[in-house]
This record gives structure tokens, C-alpha cells and sequence, in this order.
């Protein structure tokens, strides 16, 4: 009988976790409230998302253009991650006001900082359009032909939807095509920092302790949002005031214990949580080494000059940190899918899809082929996506010149095609962008860059898909020779001169463009790779994307019994869990807290990434915690069960009583390949505690101002301290 008893015990363990597994739509939540409650929560579904009052959602944020931020107040002051700030930060610092090294904190409105193109955009409604957007599509079109139709009836539910002028459309697929909904948004443009620690805090333990458990990184920032007289975005001005959110967050001094329930509300990028099994071979296998070797070569030469010149690292602290994420993620996807034989697991799904449509004649008739077409289109697209994954992180994401190049070939053919007028429009939308580029260029970081990536290509790629400029200038020569005759003949590194061709006649930037190698040389692999690879490989991954929308309908009729989420595409989703420690490896366990006290363990003076300020340390030593320590520490980081991806960086995690406490900035290395295949065990997000918050805007930033500003509660116990937080601090039941 005890073994019966541990067996259910054991079964509904297993099925809790599972339960926690998904992002979920926020305007379907009803369908998964009793098990949020089940496992905690105290609020409803409701106060979550409501279509016709205001609620949780309405305090969340996308932050610029791919993190999550949350509103704190009702005067406008948002959260989110240092990381996702930190292009902002690094924007405003100069070495004379090195904001990234010494933090900032802003003590009134006048003292804060606005942020050239920084924007915060709200979802005010989310409509189901599918029946609009799929209309007049049928099963017998082509790929192309049904897209055609898709796109012109969604322009048209755009045209036709109601909105007020300052708010955007956005019409977005689910379930891989098989379901849309239009998000009505709204925009605001005027963003201000208002306080961040020092990256000593905001980024502690850097790229060494990204993705990684134990973590001790306060990794948040501070803005306030802007509106006009009637609340309503506006460029920024003087005469604007903070904007007042239709919600904002209560943030708690409860903290988190083991086994609390914790929801995550935000932007997910994306995520593959239906590919076949033979898509995430070859992602394992092949797509994600050819993306590592590439990163880790540039990485190695950008870190090893970061760490000679304080002012190389502060240009290329944003650029190495963006690269070196991916990089990390992509490594440890791939030893994740490894460790829980992910492919064989999809497998036994897919044998047991195949079963079930065979033993179903109306499905086998419809669904028969649909895995044997996939199989055969992953292992022909594969050999050519390795070559476009080399190309494109060489060419496009880690050389900036060549990245310059490519952007002046596509103003190059706007005027070609389009006339002067569309030319001089382009122009000055990609101004900025490249502007952004050249503020922190290095022409000799970038020349050694390319010159080690150009030996690794050449290596690694079949000569077919090598342009004629780089086998002839490689010729009997290293990349680094090939990249110094280059970089000592191009215009390309010489930001006046672009600029000055480009407020000019365009025959002088075309002239000067056709005598330069380097443009040259990237437009002739460009045009190659076009050609023989990018060609084939779109024909062939839209065929993909027809039958895995297909396999998807096909996968919700095959298994009704199986509760089916969409994939993340940067729509406001919501993940639920609890507070939870996890087993990495054999005789390893992690409890799910740390505190300040392993911040001072990993403290290396001087180190870049591991340097604390003589203040914290003083903090530490008279253990000056205030209301925000607990049982004499300070707590700094947690673990959740949570599912979040890329997007959610910033996303409020609240409690069980629709307060905030934490941020959501990480998830644990062995657990990166839950995008594309969930496993309770390993599936860790990693949270900034709001107890750590606080403690440093108070206790390191003196930035009183803002604690006065934040509604802080707390449930457990009266707070009798005499700090100003505590003065108005509310105890509330539980």
C-alpha cells in the first residue's frame, strides 16, 4: 500500500510540473485558472486580463524593441533589467559620466534623462480575427498562393479595425498559421532613465555567470514614462508629464519561500515547442555548431582587447555581451537536447501520432504524409542552412563594416529601383542605425574580427559558396593579411565620409562604392549567397512552414486530450510555476535563493565582471539591510519553474497576490533548450528578488525619492524599522 500511496504521490508531482509547462495567451486564462489556483494563486483569471476593465496587463510593457518592462507607480516609473536598458545606459555615458561603470540616479523629475528613440508600447485589446484573416483560403492552394491571401486579408482587417490615431495595428499568427488575433497597442516615446546601479551590479558576474546557477546579479534599471496634457504619447518634451498607467504593481517585502506560486507576464520571442524530430537533429548537430564556431571566434578577439583598453571595453560592452548570449544559449540548447535524448523523445510522439492517424481513416486520408515530406525537406535544407548560418553571423551580425556595407548596397538599390525620392526617404531611416554603428566602432577590433572569421569560412566552406573577391584576395594569404589590405583601402571605416556622400549627389557615393574592395567584396559574396543558397533554402523552408502548420492542426486533432499553447512570437504571454531549487547533474542540487553573502565570495577587485563598490561592501560588513534583508541576509536572486525565453527579459514575476517580487532576466544553462523541448527538471527561470531592488535604490543609491514613489506592501508582519520604506509600508492579509 506505501508503494501504491508513492506512485500517485509520484504521478500528480509529475503532472503539476507539467502543468507549468506553456505561455500562455492572457485572454484565455480562464482555461488554466483552476490550475494556477491549485498551485497558489489567490487573484483570478480576470484581474489578469479583462476585456472591458483594467487589470495586471495593463502594467505591462514592451520595453524598446525586444524586453518587457512593468509600471511600478502611478506617476509612470517602469522596471525592467539593466540588460535590457543597458544600450540606453551605454547611450548616455560618456567616460566623463560613465553611467554603465558608476550607475545613476536620478533624485527628481528635472534630473532625468531622456532616451533618443527609446519607446514603451501597452496592449489595450486582443481581438480574434481569424475567421477574417483565413478567408477564402483553402486546402488546395500552394504555400505562396494561400500566404498571398493571407496577407492581403490581414492589410484589409488593419484598414477596417477601430482605433484611436495614436494607436498601432499588429495582426499575428498562432499555432503556426492556424489561428490570428490583432493586438491594438499603443505607443510612447518619451522614456527617461531614472536610475540604475553600476554594471558591477546590473551585470554581475557577466558573461562568466550568464545562463549560470548560482547567480548573484541585480539586474534591473529604472525608467519613467512620458505622455502629453491628455496622458497620450507624444514626442518628447519639456512641457510633458509623467504618464499615469492604467495599473501599476504593488511591490512586496514578503519575498518567496520554496514552493511559492510565481507568474510570469510578458514578451517571449519565441519559441519551437512542436518541431519534428528530425528539425531538432539537425538544429542540435549541425545549425548550432556552425553559429557557435563563429561567435566564439569573434568573441575571443573582442574580449581579448576589452580587457587591455577601458575604453574598447566600454564601446564594445553592449556589442559582446549581444553576441556572447546567444552563443552561451546555443551551446547549452544542444548538450540539453543531448542529455534528455530529445530526439528520440519526439520520436515515440511522432510513432505514436502515426499510429493513432492510421487507426483513424479520415485523418491517415488527410495527415499520411505529413512526416515523410518533412523528413525528406530537413535533410535537404540542412547542408545549405549551415552555409547561410556561417555566412550570416559572419557578414550580417559579427563584422560592422561589412554590416555597413550591406545596409548602403540596400540604400544603393532602393534608388535604383525606386527613384530619388524613395532613396532620400530610406536614407534617412537608416541614418540613425548607422550612426548607432559608428558611435562605438573600433576599425582595428573589426579588422582582426574579420580577418579570423574570413580563415574560418574558407575552412569550413566549400569553395562554391566563396565569392571570387575572397578565394582570390585569400590566395597564398592568412585572413588577417587578406583583412589588413582591405581595411587600409576602405571609406567604409570613415564616418565622415560616408556621411558626407550621403547628404550628397548620388553618383559620388556610387562612384566612390564601385572603386571600394570591401564593398565590393561583400556585395559579390552577398549576390553569391543570394543566389545559390538563399534562393533554395526560402523555397524550401516555406514548404517546411506549410506542412508544420498543417502537422500543428494535425497534432490538436490527433491528441484532444493534450491542452496545446502557441508558440511564443512576441505577444503578450503568461507563464506560471513556483519557486524551486533543481538537480543539474548526478550529485549536484541547487536550492533556489541566494544572497549578498555569495556576492562577496565571487568579489575579485578590479576584475571586470566580478569588481563590487566599496559601498556595498561597507553595507555588507554592518549587514545595513534595512527592512529588505531577511533573517540577517540579503537576499539577490531566485529560482522559479516559470518558462520564459528571449522577449521576456524584465517581465514582472508576482506572487499569488497580484504584487511584484521579482524580475525575470535569465534561465539556468541546462535549461535553454526548453524553446523547443520543455522538461520540468531543468526548466529554471532566474529572478532579480525586489527586496535586492529596493535595497539598492535605497540603501547604495540614496534615491529615496523613488522608494517614496513605490506602493511597498507586505503581509507577514507589521514593519517597524525607522526607515522611510517602512514608514509606508502596508501590512495587508493574507
Amino acid at each position: 500500500m506505501r508503494i501504491i500511496k508513492l506512485t500517485f504521490v509520484l504521478f500528480f508531482f509529475v503532472q503539476s510540473l507539467l502543468a507549468q509547462e506553456g505561455m500562455w495567451m492572457p485572454n484565455f486564462l480562464s482555461q488554466n485558472e483552476a490550475d494556477m489556483q491549485a498551485m497558489g494563486m489567490k487573484i483570478t483569471a480576470e484581474q489578469l486580463y479583462s476585456a472591458n476593465h483594467s487589470g495586471i496587463k495593463d502594467a505591462i510593457a514592451i520595453f524598446g524593441r525586444g524586453c518587457t518592462s512593468e509600471m511600478v507607480s502611478p506617476n509612470g516609473l517602469l522596471f525592467t533589467n539593466h540588460h535590457c536598458g543597458f544600450d540606453a545606459i551605454q547611450s548616455l555615458s560618456t567616460l566623463d559620466h560613465n553611467y554603465l561603470q558608476d550607475g545613476f540616479w536620478a533624485k527628481s523629475y528635472a534630473e532625468e534623462l531622456p532616451v533618443d528613440g527609446l519607446t514603451v508600447t501597452f496592449i489595450d485589446k486582443i481581438i480574434d480575427v481569424t475567421p477574417q484573416v483565413t478567408e477564402g483560403v483553402n486546402d488546395n492552394m500552394s504555400a505562396t498562393e494561400r500566404q498571398s491571401v493571407i496577407d492581403k486579408n490581414i492589410k484589409k482587417v488593419q484598414e477596417n479595425a477601430q482605433k484611436e490615431t495614436y494607436q498601432t495595428l499588429r495582426v499575428a499568427p498562432f499555432f503556426k498559421g492556424n489561428q490570428y488575433f490583432l493586438f491594438v497597442q499603443t505607443t510612447y516615446r518619451d522614456v527617461r532613465l531614472a536610475g540604475t546601479p553600476p554594471q558591477s551590479i546590473g551585470k554581475f558576474g557577466a558573461d562568466t555567470d550568464n545562463w549560470m546557477w548560482p547567480r548573484h546579479t541585480g539586474d534591473f534599471s529604472i525608467f519613467r514614462v512620458y505622455a502629453d496634457a491628455n496622458n497620450l504619447p507624444a514626442d518628447y518634451s519639456s512641457n510633458n508629464k509623467p504618464y499615469k498607467p492604467k495599473h501599476f504593481l504593488p511591490v512586496s517585502l514578503d519575498g518567496v519561500k520554496s514552493g511559492d506560486f510565481t507568474l510570469v507576464m510578458g514578451f517571449p520571442g519565441r519559441t519551437d515547442e512542436y518541431l519534428t524530430s528530425y528539425a531538432v537533429e539537425s538544429k542540435k548537430d549541425a545549425r548550432n555548431p556552425a553559429r557557435v564556431k563563429v561567435r566564439e571566434a569573434a568573441l575571443a578577439v573582442m574580449d581579448a582587447k576589452m580587457r587591455k583598453d577601458e575604453a574598447t571595453r566600454l564601446k564594445y560592452a553592449s556589442k559582446f555581451a549581444s553576441i556572447a548570449n546567444y552563443w552561451k544559449y546555443w551551446i547549452g540548447e544542444s548538450k540539453g537536447l543531448d542529455k534528455f535524448n530529445a530526439v528520440g523523445e519526439k520520436e515515440k510522439y511522432e510513432a505514436e501520432f502515426t499510429k493513432r492517424i492510421n487507426d483513424n481513416p479520415e485523418l491517415k486520408v488527410k495527415y499520411d504524409e505529413l512526416l515523410p515530406k518533412l523528413k525528406v525537406l530537413y535533410a535537404e535544407i540542412e547542408p545549405i542552412g549551415v552555409v547561410k548560418d556561417y555566412n550570416g553571423e559572419i557578414f550580417n551580425n559579427n563584422v560592422e563594416l561589412t554590416t555597413i556595407a550591406g545596409i548602403l548596397n540596400q540604400l544603393v538599390n532602393v534608388y535604383n529601383n525606386n527613384g530619388e525620392a524613395a532613396y532620400n526617404q530610406y536614407k534617412s531611416r537608416y541614418a540613425d542605425y548607422l550612426a548607432g554603428i559608428y558611435k562605438d566602432f573600433d576599425a582595428q577590433v573589426d579588422e582582426e574580427v574579420f580577418g579570423v572569421l574570413m580563415d574560418l569560412y574558407t575552412k569550413n566552406i566549400d569553395n562554391k559558396y566563396v565569392s571570387n573577391p575572397i578565394q582570390v584576395g585569400m590566395q597564398g594569404k592568412t585572413g588577417k593579411d587578406f583583412a589588413k589590405e582591405l581595411y587600409s583601402n576602405t571609406i567604409l571605416k570613415d564616418e565622415n565620409k560616408i556621411t558626407a556622400l550621403l547628404n550628397g549627389d548620388f553618383k559620388d557615393l556610387q562612384a566612390a562604392l564601385d572603386g571600394d574592395k570591401l564593398y565590393q567584396m561583400t556585395l559579390a559574396q552577398k549576390q553569391l549567397i543570394d543566389e545559390n543558397v538563399s534562393k533554395d533554402y526560402n523555397i524550401k523552408d516555406a514548404e517546411i512552414q506549410n506542412l508544420m502548420r498543417q502537422y500543428m492542426e494535425a497534432q490538436m486533432k490527433v491528441f484532444p486530450e493534450k491542452k496545446f499553447f502557441p508558440d511564443a512570437n512576441s505577444t503578450l504571454r503568461v507563464s506560471y510555476g513556483k519557486v524551486n531549487g533543481y538537480e543539474p547533474r548526478d550529485g549536484v542540487t541547487y536550492t533556489p535563493f541566494t544572497y549578498l553573502d555569495g556576492v562577496m565570495e565571487k568579489y575579485k577587485p578590479g576584475d571586470y565582471e566580478f569588481d563590487v563598490s566599496e559601498k556595498l561592501i561597507d553595507l555588507y560588513n554592518k549587514k545595513d539591510y534595512g527592512v529588505y534583508g531577511e533573517n540577517g541576509k540579503m537576499p539577490v536572486n531566485f529560482l522559479a519553474t516559470n518558462h520564459i525565453t528571449g522577449g521576456n527579459s524584465g517581465s514582472p514575476v508576482i506572487d499569488a497576490n497580484g504584487n511584484l517580487v521579482g524580475l525575470a532576466f535569465d534561465g539556468v544553462w541546462e535549461g535553454t533548450m526548453a524553446d523547443i523541448f520543455y522538461r520540468p527538471e531543468t526548466c529554471m527561470s532566474i529572478m532579480v528578488d525586489a527586496r535586492y531592488v529596493l535595497f539598492i535604490i535605497d540603501k547604495l543609491g540614496g534615491a529615496q525619492n523613488l522608494i517614496d514613489e513605490l506602493t511597498i506592501v507586505r503581509h507577514d508582519k507589521a514593519v517597524d524599522q525607522p526607515n522611510s520604506a517602512t514608514k509606508k509600508a502596508k501590512k495587508t492579509k493574507k
